[in-house]
């Protein structure tokens, strides 16, 4: 829902319609407050939240998250620098970056991490050790249960072998959130894990928690036949020898892992709703300012990046080779979910990548700030808190689709 653009709404609309407080959420790599949209309906509070962006000296997300939220529990820093001071707190929520997990020594020094930004998950492990939230629930690109190309699911295995030793039951699902409605076309994998309790008399079946877990009953699917590994205890030897060799991961995109026992199957979204289009976030031409309309000058180029291409190249090096690439739809269809919003979505420039769509009076022009905020399911206007149109789509393209979370949301809730 969309609730105007006046800033001053957003938050006080929001806010109005949380019927009780399940528990307290502690928000990590926050970017501009989409995993506390969705969970506020909910009635769950957040209570701390960090969001740092390292490579830019403007903190144009902290600053919009701020803006729509305060200042209290925000934190601005790197998490490494203060992930000893969060709170206790019932549910961890955090959206962080697929990159390099693997530990060339021990997890106790964390010495011999590989990865700039792997180094994060490590982060959140460190929370998950200190504080044992009873609930968690992360959100990482699909490439996660693939990566890397040397040792296929590695990096997935790691962050279950540690969710494991640390007492969790986990669930996972890659979702597409067009396939339940939504009007863009996002694949993301969404984790849950809950604590299980020490003195329980036997571990819950993971089998049943991929048919009728949290994910399950968030977003309904049918399951197809899973498979069965164990995912060994030591988190060492998970990253010295998982995947070695493997062409291919061995999650699918569903699963569920109790105490190392993993079952993973295909899945396939089962949705009866109103499947919504990039038409229906459009605003209407007239509210279309002239720097979003592609420069007449310019579609030539336009027309050959979005083209296909068969061309003789010669690289750095010297080394000559032939590029080829398929074409992409150009203008964007109107009638069907959007392609994925990537973070170089703004500025003037063409791309090959940025969504174009037709005018009807035939002119093409590039998608608006708040039309972006709309695929994500975001308040209009939400991003206008003094930041470029090309920081706005970058906040976008960083962001997830709010309606998923508020349906996970509200599971989470009623467990």
């Amino acid at each position: 829902m969309h609730v105007g653009r006046d800033p001053a709404l957003i938050v006080t609309v929001a806010r109005a319609s949380v019927p009780r407080v399940p528990g307290r959420v502690v928000e990590l790599f926050a970017g501009v407050g989409g995993f506390r949209l969705g969970l506020e309906p909910a009635g769950w509070r957040t209570v701390w939240a960090n969001q740092w962006e390292p490579s830019t000296r403007v903190q144009h997300a902290f600053g919009c998250y701020v803006t729509r939220f305060g200042s209290d529990g925000a934190v601005n820093a790197d998490i490494a620098s203060v992930a000893d001071d969060v709170p206790a707190h019932d549910l961890l929520v955090a959206g962080f970056p697929c990159q390099d997990y693997s530990v060339a020594r021990t997890l106790a020094t964390a010495a011999g991490i590989e990865g700039r930004k792997g180094v994060l998950w490590w982060q959140i492990h460190r929370i998950l050790a200190r504080r044992r939230p009873p609930l968690v629930l992360l959100e990482n690109v699909d490439r996660l249960l693939q990566s890397p190309a040397r040792q296929r699911g590695r990096d997935f295995a790691i962050v279950l072998s540690c969710m494991a030793d640390l007492g969790y039951a986990v669930e996972w699902r890659v979702v597409n959130a067009a396939d339940y409605g939504f009007p863009q076309r996002r694949r993301r994998v969404f984790l849950v894990g809950r604590r299980l309790a020490r003195s329980a008399a036997r571990r819950p079946d993971p089998t049943a928690a991929l048919a009728a877990g949290i994910l399950a009953r968030s977003l309904p699917a049918r399951i197809g036949v899973p498979s069965e590994l164990t995912i060994d205890a030591d988190v060492v030897e998970v990253s010295d020898t998982f995947g070695r060799g493997a062409a291919r991961t061995s999650f699918a995109a569903a699963g569920a892992m109790v105490g190392g026992r993993v079952v993973t199957a295909t899945v396939t979204a089962r949705f009866r709703g109103r499947r919504r289009t990039l038409g229906d976030v459009l605003v209407p031409d007239d509210e279309v300012a002239p720097a979003f309309v592609l420069d007449g000058e310019q579609l030539d180029r336009w027309r050959y990046l979005k083209g296909a291409k068969r061309e003789a190249r010669v690289a750095a090096n010297g080394h000559a080779y032939r590029y080829t690439e398929g074409a992409v739809v150009f203008p964007d269809p109107i009638d069907a979910p959007s392609r994925t919003v990537l973070t170089g979505e703004g500025g003037t420039g063409p791309s090959r990548f940025k969504h174009v769509v037709a005018m009807r009076d035939g002119r093409l022009r590039r998608l608006l700030p708040v039309e972006l905020e709309r695929l994500n399911g975001f308040p209009d206007g939400w991003t206008d808190t003094g930041m470029s149109d090309r920081w706005r789509a970058f906040t976008m393209g960083n962001a997830l689709v709010v309606g998923l979370v508020e349906r996970i949301g509200r599971e989470l809730a009623s467990a």
